[in-house]
């Protein structure tokens, strides 16, 4: 049996399905993709992300976004939804729609089993070529592990990675530490509350 040809979109043509649509899609060159449900572990981590960044930044001219808002990776090719964005500055937008994001500063994932290798990988290759992107967080949500890709000066990424719930997370490019037991705060890694 042959296989069926892919339907591909424009960006403008998914721009106005996903903006009337009530489910969450991704879209690269050409192609549009559900987005999955998230579980109570993946959304207590960036929950947890969300509010340690959040209150670090209060006062300062930065805005945090969760995954709900969306980011042109790449005007005609690729739309996503991180978990979290920090942008410090002026947001700027798509269109007069507010809704699609071009210069985050920092990007959050969460990884899962399915989209673990997608995150680290093509993903973030994309992302780089965002340039008002300078730092980028990965938590796993199945184990205590985090990850910090850091732009240098010379446009070389610096990574750093703990598994230890005794370390803390340096964000450089917004002055943000966080303790890495609070992004794992009432999951099965740390369960109770703060």
């Amino acid at each position: 049996m042959a296989k069926q040809p892919t339907t591909l979109y424009s960006a403008a043509e998914y721009l106005a399905m996903e903006r009337a649509s009530s489910e969450k899609h991704e879209y690269a060159f050409g192609e549009i993709f559900a987005m999955t449900g998230a579980s109570v572990t993946h959304n207590r981590i960036v929950t947890n992300l969300v509010l340690a960044i959040g209150n670090q930044l209060r006062g300062r001219p930065c805005d945090v976004f969760t995954g709900d808002l969306r980011l042109c990776v790449e005007r005609e090719y690729r739309y996503t939804y991180p978990d979290m964005v920090v942008v410090c500055g002026e947001p700027q937008f798509l269109d007069n729609q507010f809704d699609t994001l071009l210069n985050p500063d920092v990007i959050v994932e969460v990884l899962s089993d399915s989209t673990s290798s997608y995150d680290r990988g093509e993903k973030f290759e994309q992302y780089r070529g965002i340039s008002s992107f300078r730092e980028y967080l990965i938590s796993d949500q199945a184990r205590v592990h985090v990850e910090v890709f850091s732009k240098q000066t010379d446009n070389a990424w610096r990574f750093w990675e703990s598994n230890s719930l005794h370390e803390t997370v340096h964000l450089t490019s917004v002055d943000v530490s966080i303790p890495i037991a609070e992004i794992y705060l009432r999951t099965e890694f740390v369960p109770g509350a703060a």
